[in-house]
């Protein structure tokens, strides 16, 4: 899982560095961090319906849009996917 994540986030620091039309990523990084940490808190809630009454189809599909606006809000601090592996091994322990 974590080579996709790494990849994922790869893409989106090209997107933000490159700026191409039509992007998604671009236009996420323009609205700014507020509107993307509000994104991610949109898509967690839409994680919790979805697993609660939507079936695993759609729960997945709502991970996997979390997923994305979580690794563009880490872009946007600067806070590497490695940093976040490193956490969790550390809870690990």
């Amino acid at each position: 899982m974590s080579e996709v994540l790494d990849q994922l986030y790869s893409t989106i620091l090209q997107r933000i560095r490159e700026k191409p039309e039509g992007s998604y990523t671009v236009e996420l990084w323009r609205k700014g961090k507020g509107y993307v940490a509000r994104k991610v808190g949109e898509e967690s809630v839409e994680v919790v319906v979805a697993s609660l009454s939507e079936g695993k189809e759609r729960t997945v599909s709502e991970i996997a849009d979390l997923l994305y606006h979580m690794l563009v809000l880490m872009a946007m601090n600067d806070i590497s996917p490695e940093e976040v592996y490193a956490e969790i091994r550390r809870r690990m322990r």
